[in-house]
């Protein structure tokens, strides 16, 4: 089965974001607006097991953190997506590269850029007149984030929680 790993952010962010990606991004109705921690992977029934396990020790090396979304940004010219851009800081990036050493060791596919996808497969004419105008909003969202999300990929192509995780020692 196909899994992932995720943050999703507060129903106002998502709000805002559906409000974008409802028209420019066809996976609208197949996920919600998310921070990708960690992209699709493949993992028995067995493994599952192990995994959430040790997702659920990652969970407990990183505190909550504050999330800040401060402008839209692209990926353009490497590609035709459209995102709210996340500033970095260093508990996502711990809990990032937690996702990617020890038990989850392997290189990402990318680099972590963190973002919140709003458009996507645009063709080169439709980004740039989308983006033209998206990147001109004022953003400036902060808020707290307390947990991750493993999901799986149903039959239908759409994603569901299979369990959360809350960051933090205490929990």
């Amino acid at each position: 089965m196909k899994y992932g790993i995720v943050i999703f952010p507060s129903k106002k962010l998502q709000d805002i974001a559906n409000s974008y990606r409802k028209r420019y991004d066809p996976h609208y109705a197949l996920i919600p607006p998310h921070i990708t921690l960690k992209n699709t992977f493949e993992a028995s029934d067995h493994e599952i097991v192990d995994i959430t396990r040790e997702l659920a020790a990652v969970a407990k090396q990183v505190d909550s953190f504050k999330l800040n979304v401060l402008k839209v940004s692209s990926f353009s010219p490497v590609n035709n997506v459209i995102y709210l851009k996340v500033d970095p800081n260093e508990e996502l990036q711990t809990l990032h590269n937690a996702l990617h050493s020890g038990y989850f060791a392997g290189e990402p596919e990318y680099a972590f850029v963190p973002h919140i996808t709003i458009g996507q497969k645009l063709s080169s004419d439709e980004h740039s007149d989308v983006y033209g105008q998206l990147r001109m909003l004022k953003m400036d969202h902060e808020e707290q984030i307390d947990r991750f999300h493993l999901l799986y990929q149903l039959e239908n192509g759409s994603w569901t929680v299979y369990e959360t995780f809350r960051l933090g020692k205490e929990n």
